[in-house]
């Protein structure tokens, strides 16, 4: 198979993280902080290990203020109902500022708390170059409490200018989220540099860890109400939730493995060079964009080949539906993409895809080769050429 999917969640891993996964479950797998043994402090070891692996990837200035999550969407649902939820309580209003490209993950949030009196604007969003930091900046009032933006978008691959919109909310003391789903590990992240507040991030994605793990950066200054609580391993005489980071977003026992596997993701690309990632999957971007441009039939979306797109292309068809496409690709040529609407129908609203179903994702990794494009585009040409016979 021919694997292009990989905003969906990446495959293959890397065989070490395969290997470091088995060796965890058969010979570390115990419960993390519930005993002195050696295998419960053998647990322990492997998540303190892989929470320093991500401060250092993510220059994240006290590893303790990275906490592990169950995805990306179970820590934007943290940052975001964590950090609004206490002034609604209280009765204050509260206004939050996003873009018209978010995912579900972001969306939905919002749209939930909104029921409880949240107001929040959601700002257009060019698909080719990104969120306008000014725009951002007229937005924001005096009731602004939070900006939730998208690093990258999973539908189009454009890449928003986080480092100034990150800048603009730390000159006014307002927190800044974003979603590093497309990001984290395909592109350099620096929370202190970027001015980022709250980073939102998946293991099971470019960081090349297992599914069922992820992370969120909580930045100093800053307590989201946890949403849920329970054992820690500590302070286990109080019935209140512990204060201390991270065990008070960590309640319950966690997986181990997963966690170790996702460490064993980023020293992998620690050891290749994230910039070294990052051009490999925007060469291979281009060169799928160079290769399908001009077959008769077909739209690209999204931003041109370069530094404004990921290794993310969604693409519709004249005379044939997105499922349709994804179905021959995979039955006739044996190649894995992902037709629809991705979780994200704003975004295909801004594109103009929605009424179309949505559009044809190829999601580029950076195990993807020169080769797989080629294929790729190959099985393309075929199929439209039958089609416009």
């Amino acid at each position: 198979m021919i694997y292009l999917n990989n905003a969906a969640t990446s495959w293959p891993k890397p065989e070490r993280v395969y290997r470091l996964a088995d060796q965890v479950l058969r010979e570390e797998s115990g419960n993390p902080g519930r005993s002195d043994h050696a295998l419960s402090i053998a647990a322990r070891r492997r998540i303190e290990e892989t929470r320093q692996l991500l401060a250092r990837f993510f220059n994240a200035p006290v590893p303790g203020r990275i906490v592990f999550t169950l995805n990306a969407t179970d820590a934007l649902n943290l940052a975001i109902k964590g950090l609004i939820l206490e002034g609604l309580y209280k009765g204050e209003r509260v206004h939050v500022v996003t873009s018209s490209m978010e995912h579900n993950s972001v969306v939905r949030p919002l749209e939930a708390l909104r029921k409880h009196g949240l107001v929040y604007s959601k700002l257009a969003t060019c698909p080719i170059n990104g969120a306008n930091p000014d725009d951002v900046k007229a937005a924001i009032r005096k009731d602004t409490k939070l900006v939730v933006w998208g690093h990258v978008s999973n539908v189009s691959g454009t890449v928003n200018p986080i480092a100034e919109i990150g800048a603009l909310c730390h000159e006014r003391n307002i927190p800044f989220l974003v979603d590093a789903a497309q990001s984290a590990g395909t592109m350099p992240i620096d929370v202190q540099a970027m001015g980022l507040g709250l980073l939102a991030f998946p293991g099971h994605k470019g960081l090349f860890g297992s599914q069922g793990t992820g992370g969120l950066y909580i930045g100093e200054g800053l307590a989201p109400i946890p949403l849920r609580e329970g054992g820690t391993g500590s302070h286990s005489e109080d019935s209140v939730q512990p204060e201390d980071l991270p065990d008070r977003y960590e309640s319950g026992t966690m997986n181990v493995a997963g966690i170790a596997a996702l460490g064993e993701g980023v020293r992998f690309l620690t050891e290749q060079g994230i910039e070294n990632v990052e051009k490999h999957e925007a060469d291979l971007a281009s060169r799928l964009i160079d290769g399908i441009r001009d077959l008769p039939g077909l739209k690209i979306h999204g931003p041109p080949g370069g530094p404004y797109r990921k290794g993310i292309v969604s693409i519709t068809f004249d005379k044939l539906a997105p499922t349709e496409a994804a179905l021959i690709l995979e039955n006739s040529f044996d190649i894995a993409v992902r037709p629809g609407l991705h979780c994200a129908p704003d975004a295909h609203r801004t594109l103009g895809t929605l009424s179309l179903g949505g559009t044809l994702r190829i999601g580029i990794g950076y195990l993807n080769t020169k080769e797989d494009i080629d294929r790729c585009v190959e099985a393309l040409s075929i199929i439209l050429k039958g089609k416009n016979a």
